[in-house]
């Protein structure tokens, strides 16, 4: 069980760093106003996990399976986190995320994206 629970963090994990760095792209070309197709392949994968998070009740699939094969907490944000930060990562994440859109959206209505 252990084995599975630690490749569960791992992967969660992976996939949490890989989400952040999504959305420091997308911030970034709102920033900037340089867009590539990394940029909207990170919005994309963004929009994705929104959805399945959404489907989930707000909570990772991953989380939940590692709860159900026995973990107290599937959480792995506060393996690296300070508590206070992995309790508030999808207010904060959401919000950059959302910040970041709306810029997006007001370059590309005022001709200023790239």
């Amino acid at each position: 069980m252990l084995r599975s629970l630690t490749f569960i963090k791992v992967i969660h994990s992976l996939a949490f760093w890989f989400f952040s760095a999504a959305n420091l792209i997308v911030l970034f070309s709102a920033l900037s106003g340089q867009t590539s197709i990394l940029t909207w392949l990170a919005l994309v994968a963004l929009l994705i996990e929104g959805i399945v998070l959404v489907a989930n009740g707000w909570r990772c699939p991953l989380r939940t399976y590692a709860e159900d094969i026995g973990a107290v907490s599937g959480q792995v944000t506060d393996i690296f986190l300070p508590r206070w930060f992995a309790n508030r990562i999808f207010p904060i994440c959401g919000s950059l995320l959302g910040f970041s859109v709306l810029l997006l959206l007001l370059r590309l209505l005022t001709g200023t994206l790239d």
